[in-house]
């Protein structure tokens, strides 16, 4: 999408999408938790609405997951929840910032694809496929970044290296898996009804 400015129906679509990211996140449907790993289905939203409104609407979608994922350090996810108890703000920082890059960076993927005349079809398996790699690599990447010293002290970093290499190759992977599967289908369908992403 091209246009500047949102239109009413984008505007709609963005609120949709909203919805979906609020029900996903405070549902056992947004998150697969199993095995001290959190793998999340919301980056799917996120993609979606990258690739069908653009990067802006990737960046508040994303904006959107970020302060849902800081909203479940409070006691829901075991992993946020030890990370809101060494440093809340860095705990912020690698929920919110690195979630609306995400969707920021997904949307100019796609964006960027097209200009170079891929086909839509591909350019959007690409985008979405790249978005919940991108999620892994900005949240691991930061939170390890931030919180280096405290895993080195507290727990070792050869017993921190296995988690850390685990979180990346499993969630990237399933998170990939499913935005291939279920983003790109949705992102098409909406592509094909509102008209986007001609080939």
């Amino acid at each position: 999408m091209n246009r500047s400015k949102f239109s009413t129906r984008d505007l709609a679509e963005l609120a949709l999408l909203t919805a979906v990211i609020l029900l996903l996140a405070f549902t056992p449907l947004g998150y697969i938790r199993t095995a001290g790993l959190e793998i999340t289905l919301i980056v799917v939203p996120v993609a979606v609405g990258a690739v069908t409104l653009g990067p802006a609407a990737g960046a508040v979608l994303g904006g959107v997951f970020g302060i849902t994922s800081f909203i479940q350090c409070f006691g829901v996810s075991t992993l946020g929840t030890v990370l809101l108890g060494v440093n809340p703000v860095f705990t912020f920082l690698v929920c919110v910032p690195t979630r609306i890059l995400d969707g920021f960076l997904t949307g100019l993927i796609y964006r960027g694809l097209r200009k170079i005349r891929i086909s839509g079809g591909v350019s959007a398996t690409v985008a979405n496929v790249c978005c919940p790699l991108l999620n892994t690599v900005f949240f691991m990447g930061t939170m390890v970044t931030l919180f280096a010293e405290t895993m080195r002290q507290q727990y070792g970093m050869e017993a921190v290296l296995p988690f850390i290499v685990a979180s990346v190759g499993v969630n990237g992977l399933v998170e990939a898996a499913a935005c291939f599967i279920v983003g790109t289908a949705v992102t098409l369908a909406l592509g094909k009804a509102l008209r986007r992403n001609e080939d």
